[in-house]
């Protein structure tokens, strides 16, 4: 069976309103990520000590890793649950809720007492608004990328789709910036009072990202759906029998794409932090992998759109694969240029080529009736399996200072990742 995606005139989104949902999505995404990826570069530098004292420092990072790792978990739950909702009542109450989950769990995680302050209940709050985090985002990233490609023009769903796409690369990049700047801090202000602003600072963000996302209209897809018969009962049972293998490759893709973001944004940042000692030099060169990166996903979405989802999603995995090789040396190498240029290659150009195209390459594999629960379940049980990565890698290494636990983990995973894509598979859209 095949489902196309003409629409009568009257359903078929305006230009303006097109191009609103593409900076409504971007914002909101960037946001989302903004709070999401704080707790990330706080959990390399900061929440260790704060929430984890009693620990050695390695064991102390462990912990926050496995904290960073609980987010994840919580990532498919939240997939299916506004999945659900979203293939049923619509994909734009969805976003919005999930910007309110994200924005509240991110302002109180700034609230929290330490471990010197409450004891045990210090880590098990933390532990449980990084759950909250995951449930939001678990929503959020299947709801913005098709609010856009349904909205999208014949032919231009990839260059649509990595708008809100490039809101991660923004949103890692605020926060670590925002982490930058409050890193300079002599470290009895940081530790006491310093780590709190960004995650205070979310409550401001998120109000203009509802703001934004509140005047944008419901896609012409969903409402074409919605027209010519019922919503599924269950979506998620729909997907599952179905396509379970589109499932299965598209987790598999999605395993290798959140991979490299578990190993350059968090594992080998942790690994060069602790090992220099030079967070500002890291930070730096995290904040110009992830801008490039910004600039590049509307690039790689358009020649995804031009030359074909899978040859741009190997090309990433490749440069990826060949980047992390010399990647610990260079980013302990004590010289600011090799660490950028770790960081714009690995995130600027290999993961840029791969998310660029990643999301359309998903929509194309299913049909728009269940296609949020699939979008949503599907990306997130990749991202999941991925989070383990920095937890796994740091415990293989122990307290041996080396990183090739990760790289070899990393190598392995976009083996499986690029098997997944290039093997043939029929796309139930145009």
């Amino acid at each position: 069976m095949t489902y196309t995606r003409q629409a009568p005139a009257e359903l078929v989104a305006p230009g303006g309103m097109a191009r609103r949902v593409l900076v409504a999505s971007t914002i909101g995404s960037a946001i989302e990520w903004y709070d999401f990826y704080l707790y990330s570069t706080a959990s390399a530098l900061v929440l260790g000590p704060l929430f984890f004292p009693q620990q050695s420092p390695t064991a102390a990072t462990l912990a926050a890793f496995a904290t960073y790792a609980a987010g994840f978990v919580a990532r498919p739950i939240g997939g299916a649950v506004f999945g659900h909702f979203g293939d049923r009542v619509g994909r734009k109450s969805m976003l919005v809720l999930t910007l309110l989950v994200m924005g509240a769990a991110t302002f109180l995680v700034g609230t929290l007492p330490t471990f010197e302050q409450a004891g045990l209940w210090a880590p098990a709050l933390l532990v449980t608004l990084r759950v909250v985090q995951g449930i939001g985002i678990g929503g959020e990233w299947g709801g913005g990328v098709l609010m856009t490609t349904e909205h999208a023009p014949p032919g231009r769903r990839g260059v649509f789709s990595s708008f809100p796409a490039a809101g991660f690369p923004l949103g890692l990049a605020g926060s670590t910036a925002m982490i930058s700047l409050v890193a300079v801090l002599p470290e009895e202000d940081l530790l006491s009072w310093g780590w709190r602003l960004p995650f205070l600072a979310s409550a401001v963000l998120v109000a203009v990202g509802v703001f934004v996302r509140l005047g944008v209209a419901e896609s012409p897809e969903f409402l074409r759906e919605r027209r010519n018969g019922e919503p599924a009962r269950v979506p998620i049972t729909e997907v599952l029998r179905e396509r379970p293998g589109p499932v299965l490759r598209g987790a598999l893709a999605a395993l290798g794409l959140a991979m490299i973001v578990s190993t350059f944004s968090v594992y080998l940042l942790a690994h060069a932090s602790h090992t220099t000692g030079a967070r500002s030099q890291i930070l730096t060169g995290l904040v110009a992998g992830a801008l490039v990166e910004a600039v590049m996903l509307p690039v790689f979405g358009t020649l995804s759109d031009r030359l074909g989802r899978r040859r741009v999603l190997l090309f990433g995995y490749a440069v990826c694969a060949l980047v992390v090789l010399p990647a610990p040396y260079w980013l302990t190498s004590g010289r600011t240029g090799l660490v950028v240029v770790t960081f714009v290659t690995a995130m600027g150009i290999g993961h840029a080529a791969v998310y660029g195209g990643f999301a359309a390459y998903l929509v194309e594999l299913f049909p728009t009736r269940h296609r949020y629960s699939a979008l949503a379940v599907t990306y997130q049980l990749g991202a999941t399996v991925a989070s383990f990565g920095p937890l796994v890698a740091g415990a293989l290494a122990g307290s041996a200072h080396t990183a090739r636990p990760g790289v070899w983990l990393l190598l392995g995973t976009l083996v499986v990742a690029a098997s997944a894509v290039a093997a043939p598979c029929r796309s139930v859209t145009p």
